[in-house]
């Protein structure tokens, strides 16, 4: 079986090198690529012969896996978030793509709350996540995958265009790997307390995916505002959490 792998394998190589009926391009091009390549290696399709006789059917499932690892890669973005949108009904209201990666650490920066040049979040009527250098201290958060196209609303939401965070690449720790992965931190922060809502909002996500019981603890003991006044956006939270 090893060595019918092994020829299964050359083959996808010689196909993807090759641009064999310009696999590669219409790959990028498709929705479908499995499909694509099933419609390829048919007979109607008629194959080189050089590739056709030498390629056992296991290829078809190496080509499907390897070329959706490939489009995966090529059309998603990891995200590491460790304010709202660790719970996952939060950061999926406009950004539905996003499906868990993995739980990962920040090191050397510590959690702080505040708003952007001192104005309230109309949103969340209080002090709002972002992150900070800290020598020694870390940040606990998930890992999101999210797809290319929901990068625009992500930003949005981060208000990039407006100035108030900006888009940074880090480097996560998870279990046995680094992970390069995009965040976001807020320009000109003046130091608020978060609403009772909005710290409610990371603890859940905290919970809902598992971070180190001592980090959720730690976020419990945060003190907030306590503003009591009601908030759009728990609404739509609660219509989705039902």
């Amino acid at each position: 079986m090893s060595e019918y792998k092994k020829r299964a394998r050359l083959c996808f190589q010689l196909f993807v090198t090759t641009g064999a009926h310009d696999l590669t391009l219409r790959l990028r091009s498709t929705s479908d690529p499995a499909g694509c390549v099933s419609s390829l290696l048919s007979p109607s399709s008629s194959p080189p012969p050089s590739l056709s006789s030498s390629c056992p059917p296991l290829l078809l499932l190496l080509l499907s896996e390897g070329v959706s690892a490939t489009m995966d890669s090529s059309h998603t973005f990891l995200y590491f978030a460790y304010g709202s949108n660790l719970l996952k009904e939060r950061l999926q209201l406009k950004n539905p793509s996003a499906v868990v990666h993995c739980v990962a650490k920040l090191k050397d920066y510590k959690l702080v709350f505040g708003n952007w040049k001192g104005l309230a979040s109309d949103r969340w009527h209080g002090g709002v996540a972002t992150i900070e250098f800290s020598p020694g201290d870390e940040v606990w958060g998930v890992v999101w995958r999210m797809n290319m196209s929901d990068l625009e609303s992500l930003d949005s939401q981060e208000s990039v265009k407006l100035g108030a965070y900006s888009p940074i690449e880090v480097l996560v720790k998870t279990q046995g790997q680094d992970l390069q992965s995009r965040t976001y931190t807020m320009n000109s922060c003046i130091y608020a307390p978060p609403s009772p809502q909005y710290l409610k909002v990371i603890v859940m996500g905290a919970e809902q995916n598992g971070l180190p019981k001592h980090y959720q603890e730690k976020l419990k003991s945060i003190d907030t505002n306590r503003y009591q006044g009601q908030l759009s956006v728990m609404t739509d939270l609660e219509i989705a959490l039902r």
